[in-house]
């Protein structure tokens, strides 16, 4: 499994595109622009990690162009989604809400997607960012979105957000992805 990142111009979030046999999967979507050009073959779906404006803003424009893709998240994510207050986007001058939200598919915590053959997704809930965070584990890749980016303090002073939980979260995370490859949701020079 091939992972590339884009860095997307919205406080600097990290997308990711995950890559096999001529197929796509993408965790977050920002900058379309930037995305569509990396996808190989068919996109089978989106892996959020929270529903936050800067790792969703994307999606609609990208479920107009591909209207069957599912988009995976928890219930706090899907809440999300569906409100610019909880998403944030309305305090930034550019609401958004999900279009279309018939695609989106609830994951429990320690839920396994097959991505593509022998490549399972395993979905870790990481609450204290935010509610509906959840890394993604899969084969040698932690995509850890916010609640864990390595070397800056988790942001748990936000609506929503709970330092307790926060703290919890990443000391899972730290465990859960000892010699694996580490993919958080910003870049590392915010």
């Amino acid at each position: 499994m091939i992972v590339r990142q884009v860095v997307n111009s919205v406080f600097k979030s990290c997308s990711y595109l995950m890559i096999q046999d001529g197929d796509t999967w993408m965790v977050d979507c920002g900058d379309m622009d930037r995305l569509l050009p990396l996808v190989e073959g068919r996109l089978r779906g989106v892996l959020l990690t929270h529903a936050h404006f800067d790792h969703i803003y994307g999606l609609n424009t990208l479920m107009a162009l591909f209207p069957s893709v599912p988009v995976l998240t928890n219930e706090a994510g899907y809440e999300g989604l569906l409100s610019d207050k909880l998403n944030f986007s309305r305090y930034y001058g550019d609401p958004f809400v999900l279009d279309d939200p018939g695609n989106v598919r609830l994951v429990q915590d320690g839920e396994e997607v097959e991505l593509f053959d022998g490549v399972t997704a395993r979905a870790v809930y990481t609450p204290g960012h935010s509610p509906g965070c959840v890394t993604w584990i899969a084969d040698d890749a932690v995509f850890t979105g916010d609640s864990y980016i390595p070397g800056v303090k988790t942001v748990a002073n936000v609506p929503h957000s709970n330092k307790e939980l926060a703290a919890l979260s990443e000391a899972v995370i730290r465990d859960l992805a000892r010699d694996l490859n580490i993919y958080p949701g910003h870049a590392s020079e915010l």
